[in-house]
C-alpha cells in the first residue's frame, strides 16, 4: 500500500475552476486516479492516469472539464477541475492501483478532499 496525501479542496462558484493535488509517499509508481462520492450517492471514477500518464480515462460527466495530470519527479498527480458545475459537489479522493483500468482494483485511497461547488 501506499499512503496517498490530498489536498487543493474547497469552495469554488459555478463556472470556477480548482486544482486538486495528491502526493504519493512511495518510491514505486502506480496507476492513479480520482474518484468522487457525493452525499447519498456512491462513490464514482472521475479521471484516471497510467504510470507514464501516457493514457487517461474520464468520465463522461466531467470530459472537456477536468484533466488529470502527473509529475512522476515530485510523485504527484493532480485534478483540475474547470467550469465547474454545483453537481461536481463531492468528497474528491486519491486511488492508487497496480492494474488498469483502476477501477478493477484500488490498492490504495487518500482520506479524501471536499469540493464545493456553489452559484
Amino acid at each position: 500500500q501506499v499512503q496517498l496525501v490530498e489536498s487543493g479542496g474547497g469552495s469554488v462558484q459555478v463556472g470556477g475552476s480548482l486544482r486538486l493535488s495528491c502526493v504519493a509517499v512511495s518510491r514505486s509508481r502506480y496507476n492513479m486516479g480520482w474518484f468522487r462520492q457525493a452525499p447519498g450517492k456512491e462513490r464514482e471514477e472521475v479521471a484516471s492516469t497510467t504510470i507514464s500518464g501516457g493514457l487517461t480515462s474520464y468520465a463522461d460527466s466531467v470530459k472537456g472539464r477536468f484533466t488529470i495530470s502527473r509529475d512522476n519527479a515530485k510523485n504527484t498527480i493532480y485534478l483540475q477541475i474547470n467550469s465547474a458545475k454545483p453537481e461536481d459537489t463531492a468528497v474528491y479522493y486519491c486511488a492508487a492501483s497496480n492494474s488498469w483500468p483502476i477501477r478493477n482494483r484500488i490498492d490504495s485511497w487518500g482520506q479524501g478532499t471536499p469540493v464545493t461547488v456553489s452559484s
